[in-house]
């Protein structure tokens, strides 16, 4: 069953980013929740389903906590361990088109940053192999799966830092975002590595925050106030065997993603005005380049060298200025931006005219999730 146009995206709620000090990360929620509803024009009293993420704590971020804040007794509820904005969003949709529900509140807000949260764990399917080689935070797989890159196509260090350039050069234009500091290609490769070939510029900060989505029926949602932002397509992928697939660290099967997100509509790469990546790494950028089809393998290097992800060039990419210069929010706030850029909110860093907007996600080397999001011409 065709899942297309069937619910939109009616309200989005961000709170302040950064160091948010003497606050839980389920009141950071809450306030993201009563923005959300809001922009959307609605009461608590409309909603009937809650999907929230537990966050890195692991102590907060469960329905059962933020609906008691709430107030709510909504007639679905769940929480996700893993529930970056777009595996959130995908439950919310089955909620919806199952007959689960009629309007969904995803949330999810952290006190991380505030908390001092060790990100030095390792996650996820073979992490005591990944710890005995020393793996224990994202840097050290993501800087051998450049290396990977480099060796097969050549890519350069100089190359790939138009990622973190061209991003911030985004964030410069948004009022949301924590680093914003001017930063030219010579500062990027002038900086010291953090895990050789990845610098400091390479990698997602730590930051407290939250965010907030309102998905409907599509029918009610052309009654609101805000205008619809319909979900065209969803599409998921696990790699759950990790390192036992062949050449794991360049995620081939992030091609399977995009090809059943391609298979399912009639839009294409050549469609999307802007693209959304959840840049835990700006090596994730230069693959998801690649396997959504925006570029051929090994053209990434390149395709980012000759400006096309920064601002005026033909594929604007987080324009918000993603994990790496806005906040580190696990991709909810790329989401934000993708409603608020389809509305036509976003000023001085707003992409003319946009219809198409893809929000690509993964958790590292285990699973990846893409929405297309469409408003009417």
């Amino acid at each position: 069953m065709s899942i297309a146009m069937k619910t939109a995206l009616v309200g989005v709620g961000t709170t302040e980013q950064g160091e948010l000090p003497g606050r839980s990360a389920n009141d950071i929620a809450a306030e993201a929740i009563g923005l959300a509803l809001d922009d959307a024009g609605l009461r608590k009293t409309d909603v009937d389903a809650l999907i929230t993420c537990r966050n890195l704590t692991g102590r907060s971020g469960i329905d059962e906590q933020v609906g008691h804040l709430l107030g709510l007794n909504p007639a679905f509820s769940a929480t996700l361990d893993y529930g970056t904005g777009n595996f959130s969003l995908h439950l919310g949709v089955m909620a919806i088109v199952s007959g689960l529900a009629n309007t969904v509140v995803l949330a999810y807000g952290t006190n991380q940053r505030s908390e001092r949260v060790n990100f030095g764990n390792v996650v996820g399917g073979g992490a005591e192999f990944a710890a005995a080689a020393g793996l224990v935070h994202v840097a050290g797989p993501a800087a051998m799966a450049f290396r990977r890159h480099q060796h097969l196509y050549g890519t350069t260090e100089e190359q790939l830092g138009w990622v973190s350039v061209a991003q911030r050069e985004w964030a410069r234009l948004n009022p949301l975002s924590i680093f914003t500091a001017p930063m030219t290609i010579d500062d990027y490769l002038a900086a010291p590595y953090v895990a050789e070939p990845l610098r400091r510029a390479d990698l997602t900060m730590v930051s407290d925050g939250g965010a907030a989505l309102v998905l409907t029926r599509a029918d009610r949602a052309k009654d609101l106030r805000t205008r619809p932002v319909y979900i065209a397509g969803i599409a998921e992928q696990t790699a759950l065997r990790a390192d036992q697939n062949e050449d794991n660290l360049l995620r081939p099967w992030l091609r399977a993603t995009a090809e059943r997100l391609w298979r399912s509509t009639s839009i294409g790469p050549q469609d999307i005005d802007a693209l959304y990546v959840q840049d835990a790494t700006s090596v994730w950028v230069l693959q998801m380049l690649e396997a959504y089809g925006f570029c051929a393998p090994g053209e990434a290097g390149p395709f980012l060298a000759e400006g096309h992800t920064r601002p005026g060039g033909d594929l604007p990419v987080n324009t918000n200025g993603g994990q790496l210069s806005e906040s580190y929010m696990w991709g909810w706030l790329h989401l934000c931006e993708a409603v608020r850029q389809l509305r036509g909110e976003c000023g001085p860093r707003q992409v003319p005219d946009a219809r198409f907007a893809l929000d690509c996600s993964s958790h590292d080397f285990l699973k990846a999730a893409a929405t297309l999001l469409a408003v009417d011409s």
